[in-house]
């Protein structure tokens, strides 16, 4: 299930057609309350210091996720416009203030035209269409320019994606995430530890074991480095914004798990949470932590999985 089985939560995307990059909406209605945590020690990040437990802006209105390095946060700009057009946003004085915070990976050096980047059109775009519905997986939207397995360089690496996951309990609790994985390193199924997508073998037909890898600890520096796994768990449950917090901070647990290595000196590895409340009674936040990091690591796989090839970068279907 996609992370829009959360009451409230909608998505969209745009991939532009240029060459693979793009954006993803993730709308939350008329408000829920939002929180981030962010690992990597490279992050591109927009309007997140507001999401910060102690400050005074309780609800965010949507998280935009891009691909374009530091230029796709200009994605954001037309998320809040398709939303002030609708008079959606935080209450002053001056009329309502859409607040949407926004993380972005690094593609440029994928398709050639590095000049190609998501802008305010395409964030306007993904807001326009975005639904309750299905939502497209792999190489769509923020996903469409990811790359894993870069630890031995650019020709040893892979197709990233998107993915998206969400479960219910019988008490009604849903937790949902949606990742865009863009990662320096191999992405492993927690549950066997075998590597989906990442570092190819030197024949390029199979993959390296990504803990042998580590524990070689000499992998040669590459150029080919920049990368970050982003994304947003989202629930129905009523949360505050420390609570919020405290979601995010243990969903990147599910990075940590699918991702190896994570949360390196050059990633800007962020995670947003959202929650709207619509369950309507209190939740344990740890089981909502617990959950969501789950979420994370199935969304990882699934981004990985769907994502389709291209030339020079093969996608896990296209391994033996």
């Amino acid at each position: 299930m996609p992370i829009t089985l959360v009451d409230r939560i909608t998505v969209g995307h745009h991939t532009l057609d240029a060459r693979p990059t793009g954006c993803t909406v993730i709308l939350a209605g008329d408000g829920a309350v939002g929180a981030v945590d962010v690992r990597g020690g490279a992050p591109g990040t927009r309007e997140t210091d507001l999401l910060a437990p102690d400050n005074v802006v309780d609800e965010v209105h949507a998280i935009v996720l891009a691909g374009g390095s530091a230029f796709g946060l200009d994605a954001a700009s037309g998320v809040v416009r398709y939303l002030a057009e609708r008079g959606i946003g935080f209450k002053t004085a001056g009329g309502p203030v859409p607040i949407v915070p926004a993380a972005i990976l690094f593609d440029l050096t994928v398709g050639g035209q590095p000049d190609v980047r998501p802008d305010a059109a395409c964030g306007y775009e993904a807001a326009r269409t975005a639904s309750s519905g299905a939502v497209a997986e792999g190489s769509v939207g923020a996903g469409a320019g990811a790359t894993v397995g870069k630890l031995l360089g650019r020709h040893r690496a892979m197709r990233g994606g998107l993915g998206t996951a969400a479960t219910r309990t019988p008490e009604g609790l849903v937790v949902g995430a949606l990742v865009a994985v863009n990662a320096v390193g191999t992405v492993v199924d927690p549950r066997t530890g075998r590597p989906v997508a990442g570092v190819r073998t030197a024949d390029g037909l199979g993959l390296e074991d990504p803990f042998a890898l580590v524990r070689r600890g000499g992998a040669p520096r590459s150029p080919w480095r920049e990368n970050t796994t982003i994304g947003v768990v989202a629930t129905n449950a009523r949360l505050t914004k420390a609570e919020a917090h405290r979601v995010a901070m243990m969903a990147h647990a599910g990075i940590a798990r699918a991702v190896v290595p994570s949360h390196l000196p050059a990633d800007g590895d962020a995670l947003f949470a959202l929650a709207t409340g619509t369950l309507g009674r209190d939740t344990d936040v740890s089981i909502v932590g617990a959950l969501a990091a789950e979420m994370v690591s199935d969304a990882i796989l699934r981004g990985v999985r769907l994502a389709t090839s291209l030339p020079g970068l093969p996608g896990a279907r296209d391994l033996r």
